[in-house]
C-alpha cells in the first residue's frame, strides 16, 4: 500500500476558481480512475498560502501507474487540465508508504469512508 500526496499552490486569488472547477470537472474523473481519496485540505495558516493538499491511496506503485494511465487516456482529462493548470503556480508530489502499525488503521479508514459516502468509489 502506498499514499500519494499532491500539493498545489495557486496564483493569488485563483484558489476559489480552481476549487470550483476541480469539484465540478476533475473530482468525478479522479474518483473514477484513481479510486481511494484519503483527504483534500486547504492550507489556512503557514506557508505557502493558497495551497491545497490531497492524498490518494493505491495498492502498489504498479496500481498507481495503471490508474494514472487510465486517467491520462480519458478525453475529459486534458480539457480539465487546460482550464485549471494555468491557475497553478507550483506543484509537489510525493509517494509514501504507511508505517506498519498504521496500515491496518488506514485500511479501516478507507472502509469507513466507502461505507459512509455514497459517491465514494466502491
Amino acid at each position: 500500500m502506498i499514499v500519494e500526496e499532491r500539493m498545489y499552490t495557486m496564483h493569488v486569488g485563483k484558489l476559489p476558481e480552481f476549487l470550483e472547477t476541480y469539484e465540478r470537472e476533475a473530482l468525478p474523473l479522479l474518483r473514477r480512475h484513481l479510486g481511494n481519496q484519503l483527504g483534500f485540505f486547504i492550507n489556512e495558516i503557514g506557508t505557502p498560502l493558497n495551497t491545497i493538499v490531497h492524498f490518494w491511496v493505491y495498492a502498489s506503485h504498479e496500481d498507481r501507474e495503471r490508474r494514472h494511465a487510465a486517467l491520462a487516456a480519458d478525453p475529459a482529462w486534458p480539457a480539465y487540465r487546460a482550464k485549471n493548470q494555468p491557475r497553478m503556480l507550483h506543484q509537489e508530489n510525493r509517494v509514501m508508504r504507511p508505517a506498519p502499525f498504521f496500515e491496518p488503521i488506514l485500511r479501516e479508514m478507507l472502509k469507513a469512508a466507502k461505507a459512509a459516502t455514497p459517491s465514494f468509489p466502491k
